[in-house]
């Protein structure tokens, strides 16, 4: 009796299996492709703990002291981590699929640099979740339009078979080198951005982006700029942002703070974006940042009760939100936007 009772079990197991869809590579891929190619977050790959590199690296900016006491005003819900830890890595992709966002913007300092080296263990992590990686070409010592050239040829020959790689380029300070020319060489087969809204600086570049997370808030040349990079068949990324706050990495600053306000300031940036007659309808939009934390841009989740010393802000009461909710708040209304993006393009 028990033994034909285990076989009637396994007879019913086998026919839910078979009732049951199948995952197939093609399901998965449907999966993947849910991730926007269309909203590209601006990630930072160079924090770093003594335990992980053997040296405290930004979190100290400010002359702070991790880990409690960092160079940021808001404080990560993973504490002061490292750049490279794996765990951190799988849980910065894990958020940003939350987010519905399906590319993230490396932040890379040239050719053997310190986020040259982790650059293919984020990679690795990120095609684990289906994210693209594209590259912000920061302006390091001596980069030159011809050192860029090389660099993207670099980034294609070093990372170019990675399954994560992207062929997008965003240039930082790029009004900083007068003559792009070199650029032809290489602009034919990527796409190259100009940080800028000035359409007179952009010859040989492939569009613009912005980066600035206060000028979002009023989007000065935005409707102009997507105009012409429509008219022109270039590529348009204007750059939305939370809110801005860089008093303790910047002791003594002048830059305006931008206050999130609840989500409200947020909100704001993606709305002038998504407007046409105020951001130009953008080719995609860029979000400054998953995790610049010493500018106080960042979407990644912030400790709601972070050590009390130092006097950190938090997303208590973004949304509405309130406790561990409120810590996941700005990566759940990135993918609000996202969708209604995605909705109107």
């Amino acid at each position: 009796m028990i033994a034909k009772r285990r076989n009637l079990a396994l007879v019913l197991i086998l026919a839910v299996l078979a009732w049951l869809p199948q995952v197939t590579p093609a399901t998965a891929e449907t999966a993947v492709a849910k991730l926007s190619r269309n909203v590209h977050l601006f990630y930072y790959p160079w924090y770093g703990t003594p335990a992980g590199g053997g040296e405290w690296r930004h979190w100290q900016q400010g002359g702070h002291t991790p880990p409690e006491d960092v160079g940021a005003d808001l404080y990560p819900a993973l504490g002061a981590y490292d750049s490279g830890d794996s765990r951190v890595l799988a849980q910065h992709m894990k958020w940003i699929g939350r987010t519905g966002a399906g590319v993230i913007v490396y932040s890379w300092w040239g050719q053997g640099g310190y986020e040259d080296g982790l650059a293919e263990r984020v990679m690795d992590a990120a095609a684990k979740r289906g994210i693209k990686v594209a590259w912000h070409l920061e302006p390091y010592e001596g980069r030159t339009a011809a050192s860029t050239v090389e660099d993207i040829r670099y980034l294609h020959q070093r990372y170019g078979s990675h399954p994560a790689f992207d062929n997008v380029f965003y240039v930082f300070w790029s009004l900083q080198v007068a003559d792009w020319s070199a650029l032809e060489a290489v602009n034919k087969d990527n796409v190259i951005l100009a940080q800028t809204t000035d359409t007179t600086k952009i010859e040989h570049f492939n569009g613009m982006y912005t980066y600035d997370g206060i000028a979002g808030a009023t989007a000065p040349g935005w409707k102009q700029a997507g105009e012409y990079a429509k008219a022109h068949g270039l590529i348009w990324a204007p750059s939305v942002a939370p809110g801005y706050i860089d008093d303790r990495a910047v002791p003594g600053n002048t830059t305006p703070t931008v206050a999130r306000a609840d989500g409200a300031a947020y909100d704001r940036q993606w709305r002038n974006a998504l407007d046409p007659a105020i951001g130009g309808s953008p080719t995609w939009v860029s979000v400054t940042s998953f995790n610049e934390w010493h500018e106080g841009s960042v979407i990644e989740p912030a400790d709601g009760t972070p050590p009390s010393g130092p006097g950190y802000q938090t997303f208590q009461g973004a949304y509405g939100k309130q406790g561990k909710a409120a810590e996941t708040a700005y990566l759940d209304r990135t993918r609000y936007w996202v969708e209604k993006f995605e909705s109107v393009r």
